[in-house]
């Protein structure tokens, strides 16, 4: 039988348990401590009588109060959807250019659809329209399509050389180097004429003569671009995939072709709407 004494040092009654010479005090646990314990067991079962608990095989126990954290989101979306929907309406019959007119209507477009923006365009584009490698700067006046509002639009909704859609934007480059049909000397001749084009300072000489009789017919013949086929201007220094001598070499033998989505089906027509304006406003569009 466990022998009940009074600790000599602490003055503590022993609970009678010794260990190898170590006696055990007898340190009950206060007695607030305990009731805080119980009003946590009271409350962790009014908890799961009010609230959802416990899941079943096909569902969960709903609770007295049948709460449910979806349904309340669900509830501030219809909500957030009914202040929208008198702007949604304005927009459904509205064109870019309407909307556009509108002082209103353009700020809404515009918030709207620089959130489209940064959510679909910016992982190639980046965000603002800056641009990349490969990839057009869009916070510009230099479109490859044109800038105008229904061209945005048609880029926007057909996409260009996306697969599937019969409207998307389609150009080919010739393999000038790759089928033969320059050799390297007159690749490398435009090439140089191309560069001093690009500066402002186009030369007289063999180049100027390839360039007339083999890229003028898309590129213009002062190299002012043609937005009907998508071919960029070469009279500037904004070079879609690098300038100097080597790259415009390299796009001569080889070019290369982007591809951008066709976002119409992917998005509802008012945000495509609202991505245009947006487009549109990032490099002052024509």
């Amino acid at each position: 039988m466990a022998k009940v004494e009074l600790d000599p040092v602490s003055g503590t009654h022993t609970t009678g348990h010794e260990w190898d010479g170590i006696k055990e005090l007898n340190n009950p646990i206060p007695k607030w401590w305990i009731y805080v314990f119980y009003a946590c067991v009271a409350w962790s079962v009014v908890y799961w009588i009010a609230y959802p608990a416990w899941p079943t095989l096909t569902t969960y126990t709903k609770g007295f109060l049948g709460y449910s954290s979806r349904a309340e989101l669900r509830g501030e979306m219809l909500k957030a959807d009914a202040e929208k929907a008198g702007w949604l309406t304005r927009f459904k019959d509205a064109t870019p250019a309407a909307i556009a007119a509108d002082p209103a209507l353009r700020n809404y477009a515009q918030a709207g659809g620089a959130v489209a923006f940064k959510d679909n365009c910016a992982p190639c584009h980046q965000t603002g329209g800056a641009g990349a490698h490969g990839y057009p700067t869009l916070a510009d006046d230099e479109w490859l399509w044109g800038g105008t509002l229904e061209e945005i639009q048609a880029t926007i909704v057909n996409g260009v050389r996306a697969p599937g859609n019969a409207n998307t934007r389609v150009s080919e480059m010739p393999r000038f180097g790759a089928d033969n049909l320059l050799n390297a000397g007159q690749i490398d001749q435009v090439a140089d004429y191309l560069a001093g084009l690009a500066e402002g300072k186009p030369a007289d000489g063999p180049g100027k003569q390839v360039f007339a009789e083999q890229c003028a017919a898309c590129h213009g013949a002062a190299g002012e671009g043609m937005a009907a086929v998508g071919a960029p201007a070469l009279n500037n220094q904004l070079w879609l995939y690098g300038g100097g001598k080597a790259a415009v070499v390299a796009q001569i033998q080889a070019p290369r072709h982007g591809v951008m989505p066709a976002w119409g089906g992917r998005l509802d027509d008012t945000t495509i709407k609202q991505l245009t304006v947006y487009v549109h406003s990032l490099g002052g569009g024509k």
